[in-house]
Order: C-alpha cells, then structure tokens, then sequence
C-alpha cells in the first residue's frame, strides 16, 4: 500500500493536569515519515522524525522513536528544539483491555479507510514530565491507550474518552464510512463501568439518532448513550489524509462534557467532568 499511516494514543492523567502523546509513522508518495505529538490542557506540538528513527519493538506493542519509547509499561520521553524541551519517565500499570476487537466483524472489511483499537480503558500511571522547565506530578494517575491505522481519517467524525470519578472509563468513536460507492455512520463505543464492559457498536445493532452540536446520541436495543461537549478547549493536530499528515484537526485534551448511559430508561452511568478529551470534526 503506498498510502498508510500507524499511530497510537497514550493518554495520561494526572492530578490536574493531562498530556497524550501520539507516536506515528506514515507513508505517501512513496515517502515516509514518523511523528510524534504531544497534546496537554493549553498547547499542542508536532515533532518530525526520519523513518530510520522509529522502530516497532519485538513485543508487537511498543515503539521507540528517536530517544523516546513508548511500552507497555513505561513511556520514556526526551525531545528538546529551542521552542519546546520534554523530558520524563511515567511508569504504566497493567492493561485494562476490552473484551475482543472494538472493530467486530468489520475487522474483516478490506480496503477500510481507517481501523481502530483500544488496547486499554484504564490503568494507572505514576511518575514526573518536565514540559518548559514546568514539572508535571501523576502519582497514581490514570491512563488510556488506543490506536488507529490505514490511510486517512473520515471526513466527519466524533471522538470522545473520558474517566468518571469512581473509576469508570467511556470511548466513543462515530464517523461517516466510505464503503465503495455507499457511505454510513459508522458507530464505535466501549463504557467499562464498575468493571463491566458495555459495548455499544454497529456490528451489535447500534445507530446514531443525533450527531450535532458537539452532541451523540446513540441507540443500541434497550441501551441509550448520550455524549456532550460542554465547553471547548481545543488545539491544533495533524490527521492522516492519504498517507501524510496534512489535514489539521481540532482536539480538546481536556474539556467539559458530559455522559450517560441508560438501559430501558434505567441510568447505569451519569456524569460530567472537566478533564475529557474531545474531537468534533463534523459541519455545524
């Protein structure tokens, strides 16, 4: 495939405050490329590398990138240019993973524009980040872990992942699908509540009964779930468009919304917090 792109999603959460990293690579016009990007509550960075500094490691999971490597229990990171120096080592806990593919069936699909994956919806995350001479404490942080791979991200999509005070973690991903000449909104959600994991997907029925206004409600059978951008705080990302990171995307790392989860008008979740993370990147 000459256009493809790799990246996976650390996010980690610490007491106030919130940085994910995004290590990449990707590939167009017969050219490639890594990246990483690092994205907290008041800025976003891009850092470019040759292809030659980013290396998978045997374990099928961790990477390292120039002199940071990001594992499966630690992320280590040491990146300096003159606007922006990062340095830190955060220690991650074991994996909280979901129950099979969050893609189901559609994992079989070929020539998908994008595939996604959840490796965990929750774990613990300790140690210190030195972002511009400014220290960043997570003791007994917590952390969430995803990825995505192909060749662009869709034209109109939600994402959204959150903690709720008590513990409990909620990912949801809807966006329009190009399937040959046909397109639909395609439906992705993992809620792990009280150690129970509710998957709410298209491949299990679910369907999008209102995308607008930084607002998803999504039906599945007798469960309902309503996810809501309060407030926004977003900064500038690249995206994959074709390969390359060329298209600019609006990411709030750490905003207002709100959620809920109702199973026969029964509430099994309902909360509110500042510190989601947030993409709206459909029309208004």
């Amino acid at each position: 495939m000459s256009e493809y792109f790799f990246g996976r999603y650390f996010k980690c959460v610490g007491d106030g405050h919130t940085v994910a990293f995004i290590p990449a690579r990707h590939r167009r016009d017969g050219e490639e490329r890594a990246s990483l990007q690092i994205i907290t509550d008041k800025e976003a960075r891009f850092f470019s590398f040759p292809i030659d500094d980013y290396k998978e490691l045997d374990d099928g999971f961790g990477v390292r990138l120039g002199a940071c490597r990001f594992e499966k229990d630690m992320i280590s990171v040491d990146l300096s240019r003159e606007d922006c120096t990062v340095r830190g080592k955060l220690a991650l806990g074991d994996f909280t993973p979901v129950g099979g593919d969050v893609m189901g069936l559609f994992r079989f699909v070929p020539f998908m524009q994008c595939r996604h994956s959840v490796y965990s919806m929750k774990h613990q995350v300790n140690g210190t980040l030195e972002l511009n001479g400014k220290r960043l404490l997570f003791d007994g942080g917590t952390g969430y872990i995803e990825g995505d791979r192909g060749r662009s991200f869709p034209e109109n999509y939600l994402w959204t992942q959150a903690f709720s005070e008590n513990g409990d973690s909620v990912m949801l991903s809807v966006a329009t699908v190009p399937m040959g000449l046909f397109r639909f909104t395609g439906v992705i959600a993992a809620l792990l509540i009280s150690g129970k994991e509710y998957r709410i997907a298209t491949y299990k029925g679910a369907k999008a009964v209102k995308i607008g206004g930084g607002e998803a409600v999504i039906r599945q059978k007798d469960l309902t779930l309503y996810a809501r951008l309060i407030e926004k705080k977003p900064f500038t990302l690249y995206a994959p468009q074709n390969g390359g990171m060329t298209r600019t995307i609006r990411e709030s790392a750490s905003c207002a919304a709100a959620y809920r989860l109702e199973q026969n008008g029964r509430v099994l979740l309902a909360f509110e917090t500042p510190r989601a993370s947030f993409e709206y990147e459909y029309p208004e």
